[in-house]
């Protein structure tokens, strides 16, 4: 469990940086913008591989028991969550300026779906910091949240769809391969 914690604590301390006012405090440490940048992508790449190997080497420890035949909420919250983490990296759609921050969006609909479906210590500390995460950033960010110069175009509300559509379909049916896990739609 401390490698989670520690991962955890990688990712998101440089990613909370603008939030704490301590961003600019951290670049005038360093040589230059590309050196801070290295620093944050370092960290972030750290964080995420200690979060892998953490969660995977976790003592499990259930804290509630998820209701069964209620987890096909999960898969609800997956497929748009999916299509808004899609939105938001590609080029502008409508869905990305109404939700103004599309991957967040989606990325706390993967941490919400993944907290009703798991009830152990390892998930909650990992789903619910990364569903607390994604919440905090896009209320934090919604002033300046994807302002473009050129305007959205329906063309990539569908690539949204389609290729967050096959993006759900793809983790689904590799899920178990992936995460050791199988998902059951029953």
């Amino acid at each position: 469990m401390p490698l989670l914690v520690i991962g955890l604590l990688l990712f998101f301390i440089p990613h909370l940086l603008p939030e704490t006012g301590l961003r600019d405090h951290v670049r005038v440490k360093l040589p230059s913008e590309a050196a801070y940048k290295g620093a944050f992508s370092l960290a972030t790449a750290i964080g995420l591989g200690l979060i892998v190997l953490g969660k995977s080497q976790a003592t499990f420890f259930m804290i509630w028991q998820p209701p069964f035949e209620w987890r096909v909420v999960s898969h609800f919250l997956m497929l748009p969550g999916m299509i808004l983490v899609t939105a938001g990296n590609i080029p502008p759609s409508h869905l990305a300026a109404v939700t103004r921050n599309p991957m967040l969006l989606g990325v706390g609909l993967w941490g919400l779906a993944h907290l009703w479906s798991n009830g152990d210590l390892a998930s909650i500390l990992l789903f619910g910091s990364f569903t607390l995460w994604s919440m905090v950033k896009f209320v934090t960010m919604w002033e300046v949240a994807r302002r473009v110069s050129c305007p959205p175009g329906i063309l990539w509300d569908a690539m949204a769809v389609l290729l967050g559509s096959l993006l759900y379909a793809l983790l689904a049916m590799f899920h178990g391969h992936l995460f050791g896990v199988g998902l059951n739609f029953a």
